[in-house]
């Protein structure tokens, strides 16, 4: 359990249709008058669609959050650490937010995980190449990233990556 950052204007845009357009202008802190409570709730909604549209799914699976401060809060227990750190990924690589509070237990422990941000001019293979010794390795971490992830070359700096053990 902890606080995770992310890169606030790098992510999927969840905020800027219908009902989460709110939350974009309370995380901007922009002087439209907007029902805060509401607009963190569209938002908060919009991140769980997100997670569920993704296939993950965690038991209590409770997702909030504050346009003040940009944070996500994740409430749950996931089945294992991987599937708890997709849903984390998954609400933190969203633009706009900028920290998830991370109060998600597991039920089957594993390694502590390895986290990798992405700048500009990195691949897969490179990322590889710097965790395993073996630009090859990339579909590693591809699958260890998928649903987020559709493809090994669409990845963008910002972006948050999960680095499987070896």
């Amino acid at each position: 359990m902890g606080m995770f950052s992310f890169i606030k204007e790098a992510g999927e845009k969840l905020f800027g249709i219908g009902e989460a357009k709110a939350a974009e202008v309370v995380a901007k802190k922009d002087p439209t008058p907007v029902n805060v409570d509401a607009a963190n709730r569209a938002a908060a909604n919009a991140i769980a669609n997100y997670v569920a549209k993704m296939n993950l799914t965690a038991e209590g699976l409770a997702i909030g959050f504050d346009g003040a401060s940009a944070t996500v809060i994740v409430q749950g227990m996931a089945a294992d650490q991987e599937t708890k750190e997709k849903i984390l990924l998954c609400c933190g690589n969203v633009a706009g937010v900028e920290h998830v509070q991370d109060q998600l237990g597991v039920i089957s422990t594993e390694a502590e995980p390895v986290f990798y941000t992405v700048v500009r001019g990195d691949t897969l293979s490179k990322v590889a190449k710097e965790y395993y010794g073996n630009a090859n390795a990339y579909m590693r971490i591809f699958e260890a990233n998928k649903p987020m992830l559709s493809h090994p070359d669409k990845i963008y700096p910002g972006q948050m990556l999960r680095i499987p053990p070896q």
